[in-house]
């Protein structure tokens, strides 16, 4: 049988062919696509002219593409359709890859001719983005034990190819134990304060499986509404429990000896490059570039915070006793209780909007803010291969027609997909040949999904994850950049959130929600007085969610800078990184680390602290808007232009000032949060 990832793809844009590609195609196809790799090394490597940007920094660049390609559509079905054979493959790539990766960066031919242009006088003449590319190889190389003794190699190698296995493994932990838990429940007593959506999707899971009753799961479409709304507080801690205690059974699936060897190898490789710690060496790029900044912005963050967060905890604990609760307020009991103040402080919960926020017409009234803001267009496509029949595509042009990109969306939670939301792409935008290679974006959540009686109807939180993923994909699908190594979302982790960030501003803005968020039934348009009581909320325990996520920021530093192996208690070690954050009873065997993926296979480790960074950038952005409009052509123009196309061209600093005229407050996240 012909494999289809060894050739071009003669597709509708150059779209993976996903319908004729089989799992047993991905390893052939990877070890053909190396050696392809590696003859282009040897041609950069051979050529006799003196190293140049043109002859060495932009060949390299452009090597590997096929590679690329096909490593793309491997870890992206990993992530959203994946089954055991699949994971096999994954695992099975992820130290070829890396060892490939290796021998480019510690070739010293290669590198000598790398360092060459770097130390150069051409470098001084370069252009801004050319300058950042070649920044970005040099770095590469000299992280990539470029540098080292042979021995240090030898070791740098093996370090590198453990730690991709191990991130494989990592998150195939989760989503099993994510998969293997269902709450069965037959007697209708049980299901007292659930919403009758909530009821119906589970009812759907029960037949699904073959069985009578309802069925509850740790995805979050089911598990945030159940923790909220059930009555039956035995169930929800049983609920809670099994959630976090995801990957933490000591058991095959087990992550804790994986956060100690992940974060001790990832120690290892940053000593054998002269740093410290690890963070040291993953925030050498960063708009926080050390570890002193990173803990100093968290602290800052953590004083003005604790003491909202402490009121929040208490005003949620009176009102829980002045409605029966008895004993101490647990972790299981918070969303239920907050819940309920929050219907009764604001009149509001998240079931007064859900029928105003279909799936269909949020999806409409995204891209229409899009074509508003930046003139773009969606054109929905079947002649796209999907790899999931849920998926769906589209064409998007720029307002003179121009093709920008294709985007993917794949709303909907299945037991093949991991939990939660992000974006992707297929193919990152670039310029070859004087030709605009467009890129192919992608979507992937977890949103509500819609039963026999009922649309798809997002929650509060799902609407602004939708806006916040599709920043992300504006960010990749607007790029105007030379180069792929630098286009799209290919930027410093601290500033990458800056564009999904920016977007869930909207989901506030009654402007923005009278223009299409209608009742599912009745046609009428969201009620003004509901938009004002889920404003005036919006702020309700920010104090307590910023603490909660600072502690997270805290545990990934913890992990990220330490100078010896972990050989203790990982809640042990947990316990001491998050202890001024806890404002809860510990509960036993259960523990965040084992399934933070983020830090420990999703590519955030020393990073995660940047979704706050981000935050103090999105609020002083949107400040501009408020300003000027929040639809102004001219000021979204300037965020287009100047940051959305811009990728990784320049320094990340240097973008928001062109685009805002001077660096960013803090005062508009402060007083957007309520902490002020």
């Amino acid at each position: 049988m012909e494999n289809p990832l060894r050739s071009a793809w003669n597709t509708p844009f150059g779209t993976p062919p996903f319908d004729l590609i089989k799992i047993e195609h991905f390893i052939p196809a990877i070890e053909e696509a190396i050696s392809s790799a590696m003859e282009e090394i040897k041609t950069i490597i051979a050529d006799a002219e003196p190293p140049s940007f043109e002859n060495t920094i932009i060949r390299l660049d452009r090597s590997g593409t096929r590679l690329a390609d096909i490593s793309a559509v491997l870890y992206n079905l990993n992530s959203a359709e994946t089954n055991k054979e699949l994971q096999s493959v994954a695992q099975a790539a992820s130290p070829i890859l890396a060892r490939f990766s290796n021998d480019i960066t510690m070739n010293e031919d290669l590198f000598r001719k790398v360092k060459s242009v770097y130390d150069s006088v051409e470098r001084s003449q370069l252009s801004h983005e050319d300058q950042m590319l070649l920044e970005k190889h040099y770095r590469n190389f000299i992280h990539g034990g470029a540098g080292l003794d042979p021995e240090k190699k030898k070791r740098f190698r093996e370090i590198s190819e453990e730690l991709s296995n191990l991130s494989v493994r990592f998150e195939e932990n989760i989503l099993n134990d994510t998969n293997s838990f269902e709450l069965h429940l037959t007697n209708r007593t049980d299901l007292a304060g659930i919403p009758e959506g909530t009821l119906e999707m589970a009812a759907q899971d029960a037949a699904d499986r073959n069985k009578e009753g309802w069925i509850f799961t740790l995805h979050y479409p089911s598990y945030i509404p159940f923790m909220k709304y059930s009555e039956n507080r035995a169930l929800r801690e049983k609920m809670y429990r099994a959630y976090a205690s995801r990957a933490f059974h000591n058991d095959s699936h087990d992550n804790r000896e994986l956060c100690a060897r992940i974060s001790d190898l990832r120690r290892e490789e940053a000593n054998l490059l002269g740093f410290s710690n690890y963070a040291e060496l993953a925030l050498a790029d960063r708009m926080a570039d050390t570890t002193g900044k990173v803990v100093s912005f968290l602290e800052n963050l953590h004083h003005a915070s604790l003491k909202a967060a402490q009121r929040d905890i208490e005003e949620v604990r009176s009102f829980a006793a002045k409605s029966g609760h008895s004993g101490s307020l647990e972790r299981w009991d918070w969303a239920y209780y907050s819940e309920k103040l929050q219907k009764e402080k604001f009149g509001f919960d998240d079931e007064l909007l859900r029928p105003y926020f279909s799936l269909d017409n949020t999806e409409k009234a995204i891209f229409n803010l899009a074509t508003t803001l930046y003139g773009i267009t969606f054109r929905p496509l079947s002649n796209i291969q999907v790899y999931h029949k849920d998926v769906k595509t589209w064409e998007v042009s720029d307002a003179d027609g121009k093709f920008l990109a294709i985007l993917y969306a794949d709303y909907f939670p299945r037991p093949g997909k991991l939990g939660g939301a992000w974006m992707t792409s297929y193919r990152d935008q670039h310029i070859l040949s004087d030709s605009n290679i467009r890129p192919l974006i992608s979507i992937v959540a977890n949103f509500t999904r819609p039963t026999p009686s009922r649309p798809s109807l997002l929650t509060y939180d799902e609407l602004t994850t939708f806006l916040h993923e599709f920043g992300h994909s504006l960010h990749g699908m607007l790029s105007d950049c030379k180069y792929q190594g630098l286009s799209g979302t290919n930027v410093a982790r601290d500033f990458v959130e800056l564009p999904s960030q920016f977007m869930e501003n909207f989901a506030l803005e009654k402007e923005w929600l009278r223009t299409w968020a209608v009742h599912y039934k009745t046609g009428e348009t969201i009620p003004e007085d509901l938009i004002d009581r889920m404003k005036s909320s919006s702020t309700f325990n920010e104090g307590y969610a910023c603490n909660r996520q600072l502690g997270f920021g805290f545990l990934d530093m913890a992990w990220h800078t330490i100078t010896e192996t972990v050989t203790g208690d990982v809640t042990t070690f947990e316990k001491a990184a998050m202890e001024r954050t806890e404002l809860f009873p510990a509960v036993k065997e259960t523990n965040l680390s084992v399934s933070f993926g983020h830090i420990f296979s999703g590519g955030y480790a020393a990073g995660y602290y940047g979704y706050k960074w981000a935050e103090v950038l999105d609020a002083d952005a949107f400040s501009l808007f408020r300003e000027k409009g929040i639809f102004d052509h001219n000021t979204a123009m300037s965020f287009r232009k100047n940051i959305l196309e811009k990728g990784g061209s320049r320094k990340p600093m240097d973008l928001y000032i062109n685009f805002r005229g001077r660096e960013p407050s803090i005062e508009a996240f402060l007083e957007r949060s309520g902490l002020k």
